[in-house]
């Protein structure tokens, strides 16, 4: 394989440039990336069809991975209970170090290439589940590790590289390889390959969600109403799919405890 991410910079002596120049030459790079992903939108699709068809029928999610990517990984699977009403257990992020590996990184963490499977396991992983695992390498021992187990049991799986011909691409059914080139700080692959990522797994997950039918329209009627904002933007919900003034709005929300509770209650 071509080890694409960890070419040297397009750029040098980077410690001679001004705040300026680093930020417009960070900024030229990012934007690269944004069509790098476009191209493997066919492949997103092939892996979001299979979730879908997975959660739809009981099935779970899971993302495994180190360092930023595991990261990474976490920060999705977090966000959509609050975002889609969801149960913590429906899309699972997994971090090779456990949570501490979160904040603090965990030397060698991602060498050991049995230990995703064994913190999988304790999921009661099955294969009405999916396993996406996340390496901007695609060479992290932790991921193919999880990733070989996962298909010797029959469990789909699906993964997000920034390199073509990865071992971690080889292991995945699903394989999502978004080339976005050298980084701007050589191998640093927290910007560019992160960014990637992260748009990857924004796409995947929302496209999911919303073929679950946890989205009305364009609204997040199953959103956790946990603080100021977010009630607020329930009330606005509200008022816009069911024409209610303001106070009956709120007054609606109050009542039913759920966006989506208060308009199908107004519909009937």
């Amino acid at each position: 394989m071509e080890r694409i991410t960890e070419k040297d910079s397009n750029y040098t002596n980077l410690e001679t440039m001004s705040v300026k120049e680093i930020l417009e030459n960070i900024n030229r790079e990012d934007k690269t990336v944004p069509n790098a992903v476009e191209k493997v939108i066919p492949q997103i699709e092939k892996l979001a069809e299979i979730v879908s068809e997975k959660m739809k029928a009981g099935g779970r999610m899971f993302y495994i991975g180190a360092g930023t990517s595991g990261r990474l990984g976490v920060l999705d699977a977090s966000e959509c209970p609050p975002t889609f009403g969801v149960p913590f257990d429906w899309i699972v992020g997994i971090i090779a170090g456990g949570d501490t590996a979160i904040r603090k990184a965990v030397e060698f963490a991602e060498d050991d290439v049995n230990q995703a499977w064994i913190d999988l396991k304790e999921y009661d992983i099955d294969e009405g589940d999916v396993v996406v695992g996340i390496a901007a390498s695609g060479t992290t021992p932790y991921v193919i590790g999880g990733l070989k187990k996962a298909n010797e049991n029959n469990i789909v799986t699906g993964c997000i590289v920034c390199n073509t011909g990865s071992p971690v691409a080889a292991e995945a059914k699903y394989p999502i390889e978004v080339v976005v080139g050298p980084e701007f700080i050589t191998g640093s692959t927290r910007m560019k390959s992160g960014t990637a990522q992260k748009l990857v797994l924004n796409m995947l997950s929302t496209c999911v969600m919303i073929r679950l039918g946890r989205v009305q329209g364009n609204k997040m009627v199953d959103m956790q109403l946990t603080n100021k904002k977010l009630y607020e933007r329930g009330v606005k919900i509200i008022m816009n799919e069911t024409g209610a003034p303001e106070p009956d709005a709120a007054e609606l929300l109050q009542k039913y405890g759920s966006v989506r509770k208060a308009i199908e209650a107004t519909a009937k």
